[in-house]
């Protein structure tokens, strides 16, 4: 029987949610046990490269997956199987040699990610790389794997593989704060601690890619061949798929390689990245997941068919119903900010400095979370449409534009002084992001209104006007409403005060949309009473 969007966005959004249910887990265990202190530094240094390509290759909705998505959609058992094989082949062989090289070079690399860092974070994060350089060649098998078992309508393990590897870190990690001690130099205590949040790190790649293949056997499509069948011009249309569209998808990641670049040079700004980061990328990841995965096979087979009208006004949808949900989660974080790192951060190790400086992260992220899934959407619809090179060439320059904005917006500091009157400090680092992802998606909302007729431009324009202006205000009444409610201070009490505030918020946001005709939103309210009732 065919799942219908609705039940695979249930199963993925499920998956998703006990995914990041997990990271969340993961990231208080790792606050607690480390705050913004060297091993933790080091490590997102060293996770850079290795994240990069797990992300990049093996991540949900990454170029990958979203490739062998489209290129596998139209192939029987057999000719996935051997398709698959082939890919995987040529894939393995360049990674393997990545990761030899990463694994020998690990000093170097260091050096040139993190040039300003202090000599024993550099030797720290250098060990650390030479563990998970291994990452860099299971990236590959495991993107190949969730995407050929989404294309085979399998969604419920890809969305639920990221837990097994927060698992194991929740663990190694606890057993490690646990045992620590206080007597113990702190060079040693940091070492330690790194190398085994790195090896953790390598045990739930590696558990990602083992987990995939029974259920690969179980569709047919698995098979350990080394040879390569497949017929060159599928070869050469995977390939003319898979590097450009890994390039602009991989916009992101080399953002966040030229923003440690310079954050180097501030103590703690890694760690503090990371942890604002991860409060934004949770939620993200959640809607991400529950609106572009069912979407992009709807975007191909409408496409195949030509089904013109039905695809611009699923584009419509998509694009709706990612910003509505973006602006209103990043209402909240702005708003809310300091309460949400207290509740979920504040323990252990990470203390009242960290707080400060991750909550003033958190409201910078919070302004550009729009931005980032519109821009995510959009690719998605070139892919649908097998168009990956207008996605890659604006990659490109919108790289050059965070490389400069980087360096512009905390200083612009060379050997004859600061260059910029502008200095934001860390923050300017999630800024110059924020406005590389908007130049991204206007550009690529312009580039498709010329490639598809009818797309109304116009229409889509006023309508995320109209949702940033209903943000501003939802984002105002939970500011007041937190500041009202008044309880004794208490992890529930502010628990309470975040949930209602934020309820409350969404209230204003829905009842304004629909005063403001907002499409899409009485449909929502539509499904939600028909899940309401069958309940």
């Amino acid at each position: 029987m065919t799942k219908t969007i609705k039940e695979i966005a249930f199963v993925v959004t499920l998956g998703t949610l006990l995914s990041k249910f997990g990271g969340m887990a993961r990231q208080l265990v790792i606050a607690g046990a480390f705050g913004i202190s060297a091993a933790y530094d080091a490590y997102n240094y060293a996770y850079i490269i290795p994240g990069f390509f797990l992300v990049l290759l093996g991540g949900i909705n990454g170029p990958l997956h979203n490739s062998m998505v489209t290129l596998l959609a139209d192939k029987n058992k057999f000719d996935s199987r051997l398709f698959l094989s082939s890919i995987n082949n040529i894939l393995a062989l360049i990674l393997l040699i990545l990761s030899l090289f990463i694994f020998f070079s690990s000093d170097l690399i260091i050096n040139l990610v993190g040039p300003s860092l202090l000599p024993e974070i550099k030797e720290i994060a250098s060990s650390q790389l030479k563990i998970m350089s291994p990452i860099i060649f299971l990236s590959g098998l495991i993107g190949i794997g969730f995407g050929s078992l989404n294309a085979k309508k399998e969604f419920f393990i890809p969305s639920i593989s990221p837990l097994i590897s927060s698992l194991i870190i929740i663990i190694s990690i606890s057993i490690f704060w646990t045992n620590k001690g206080n007597d113990i130099d702190l060079y040693e205590l940091n070492l330690r601690g790194g190398i085994i949040l790195a090896k953790a790190t390598f045990i739930g790649a590696l558990s990602q890619y083992l987990i995939q293949i029974p259920f690969l056997i179980k569709k047919g499509i698995f098979a350990i061949n080394f040879s390569i069948k497949t017929k060159y011009s599928e070869l050469k249309r995977a390939l003319r798929m898979i590097a450009p569209a890994s390039f602009s998808s991989g916009m992101i990641q080399i953002n966040v390689f030229t923003d440690l670049f310079f954050a180097s040079k501030i103590v703690g700004a890694a760690a503090a990245l990371s942890y604002a980061n991860f409060l934004v990328q949770a939620p993200l990841g959640i809607v991400s997941n529950s609106i572009l995965i069912p979407l992009l096979p709807v975007f191909v087979s409408l496409r195949s068919r030509e089904n013109h009208s039905k695809l611009i006004k699923k584009i419509h949808q998509g694009l709706i119903l990612s910003t509505s949900s973006m602006v209103f989660l990043g209402s909240i974080f702005i708003s809310l900010s300091t309460p949400i790192v207290i509740l979920i951060y504040e323990r252990g190790s990470f203390n009242q400095n960290a707080v400060n400086v991750v909550s003033q992260l958190l409201i910078a992220y919070g302004i550009g979370m729009p931005f980032y899934l519109f821009r995510d959407l959009l690719v998605r619809v070139f892919y649908g449409i097998e168009d990956a090179k207008t996605p890659f060439r604006i990659s490109i320059i919108a790289i050059l534009l965070n490389l400069f904005f980087d360096w512009f917006l905390i200083g612009g500091s060379s050997p004859w002084g600061d260059l910029s009157p502008l200095n934001f400090g860390v923050n300017g680092l999630v800024f110059s992001t924020t406005f590389v992802n908007l130049f991204a998606c206007i550009i690529l909302l312009f580039k498709l209104n010329n490639k598809l007729e009818n797309l109304l431009l116009s229409k889509i324009l006023s309508q995320n006007l109209r949702i940033i202006l209903i943000g501003f205000i939802s984002g105002i009444t939970s500011f007041f409403i937190f500041k009202i409610i008044y309880l004794p201070y208490s992890f529930i009490n502010l628990l309470l005060r975040i949930i209602i505030s934020s309820g409350i918020s969404l209230v204003i946001f829905y009842c304004f949309a629909i005063i403001l005709k907002i499409d899409d939103i009485d449909s929502l309210n539509k499904f939600l009473k028909e899940k309401f009732i069958s309940l």
